[in-house]
């Protein structure tokens, strides 16, 4: 008699392998979202890495033209008008919409992972969003809670919204981890492209021909920065040529708009100088690698500066009313600039958050450069700090972290409660 028991249909092996064991994976879905012009760089770098092995992946979020030219989808670009500190105060209503738009494009979209990087003003209100749509979150260049503001509250909020740090520091790694906050040290990004650059003594010896100092100024890459440094800048050079006869200075302009910046102000400044503007990143490299000396916008820039082992006067010139009404009571940090940062003391001058007068710094330049041994001894100073950070494949070691993300099982295990 014919069995007529009913039965689970089974479903076509191939192989001896059935056909849902051999189905492809879907291609992994990732937000990211970079806000500024850097950290769209580096968003791009880790999105290259990441499609090394993945190059199926589909990335999508707050782009700028790098990303988008790594193929991320742009849901809405920041970094063409990015600003730092109180300059970002007006594009508060920017990204208050935005964020409203973000709440429901992430709660829709459903990603496996959403990747923040850098710009915890805006990005750590996005990783709440996508917490509450059930999304891990990666944060890539850790938020800075060691410097800035109360740091148990701050930390809590990075607990309760990120799932993973990637950090840029080595002494954040075990600054996470005590709270709570797992937290891994991967390099800095900008490492990578300045190993990628190299200059050599003859390079140095055509660029500063004559030149007995050679100063660089490097007055930042932001339109309010250069505003506000590079006249400044100005005045101390001017100070420095009347005292040295056969000084030279070299101006970096560090895209077109501060091109056309330094251009205008050099045209207004109304006294001549014996100087030369230098646009690209190799002749940036060699501007600031043959200079005695270099006059610096406070930012990342700095690190290059401190990497090529010139000495520098860091400078930033931000709204003295805004310092003292908020500034001062948010800063945890004793120093401000990133070489006094990671010595943990004072090995370059900084004039910041701001100067009501560039005659200190005239001062400390005059005293660098008639002091036998002094400019000597900040450049191994310079050279101890950073050579041990020195290591490229910060966005592959990211890239490996997303991966382990998306290789865990499915985290949608943050509801409401668990993203404060």
């Amino acid at each position: 008699m014919p069995d007529r028991t009913k039965r689970e249909p089974q479903p076509q092996s191939v192989g001896g392998m059935s056909e849902s064991l051999t189905r492809p994976k879907p291609p992994p879905r990732v937000f990211i979202s970079a806000a500024e012009q850097s950290a769209d760089e580096h968003a791009a770098a880790l999105i290259q890495a990441f499609r090394t092995t993945r190059p199926d992946a589909v990335f999508a979020g707050l782009a700028g033209p790098a990303m988008q030219a790594q193929g991320c989808i742009c849901f809405h670009d920041m970094t063409r008008r990015s600003a730092m500190a109180a300059a970002a105060l007006g594009r508060i209503p920017e990204a208050l919409r935005l964020l409203r738009r973000l709440k429901e494009y992430l709660a829709s979209e459903k990603f496996d992972v959403a990747v923040m990087v850098d710009s915890p003003a805006l990005n750590l209100p996005i990783a709440r969003h996508a917490r509450r749509a059930g999304t891990p979150v990666l944060y890539y260049i850790a938020p800075q809670t060691w410097a800035w503001g109360p740091k148990g509250w701050r930390n809590r909020r990075v607990r309760a919204r990120v799932t993973r740090l990637a950090c840029i520091w080595p002494f954040e790694e075990p600054y996470f981890r005590q709270a709570g906050i797992p937290a891994d040290f991967v390099g800095h990004p900008s490492f990578d492209r300045l190993l990628a650059v190299s200059v050599t003594e003859d390079d140095i010896r055509r660029f500063r021909g004559d030149a007995s100092p050679l100063i660089t100024l490097l007055p930042g890459s932001r339109r309010h920065v250069v505003e506000e440094v590079l006249p400044g800048q100005l005045e101390v050079a001017a100070a420095l040529a009347i005292r040295h006869r056969g000084i030279r200075f070299a101006v970096v302009a560090a895209n077109d708009e501060v091109g056309a910046l330094v251009d205008a102000a050099l045209a207004r400044f109304g006294r001549a100088l014996p100087v030369r503007v230098v646009r690209g990143a190799e002749n940036r490299a060699l501007a600031i690698s043959a200079a005695d000396m270099a006059l610096v916008a406070s930012g990342t820039i700095t690190l290059e500066v401190a990497y090529r082992r010139t000495p520098m006067l860091v400078m930033y010139n931000t709204n003295p009313l805004t310092y003292h009404l908020v500034g001062r009571w948010l800063i945890r940090t004793p120093h401000l600039s990133i070489p006094n940062i990671l010595a943990g003391r004072r090995i370059v001058p900084e004039f910041m958050p701001y100067y009501r007068s560039v005659d200190p710094i005239i001062a400390a330049a005059v005293e660098w450069l008639s002091t036998p041994g002094k400019l000597e001894k900040v450049r191994r100073d310079l050279e101890e700090t950073i050579r041990p950070l020195v290591r490229a494949g910060a966005a592959d070691r990211t890239a490996a972290i997303l991966s382990d993300m998306l290789a865990a099982p499915s985290p949608r295990d943050a509801g409401p409660a668990a993203a404060k």
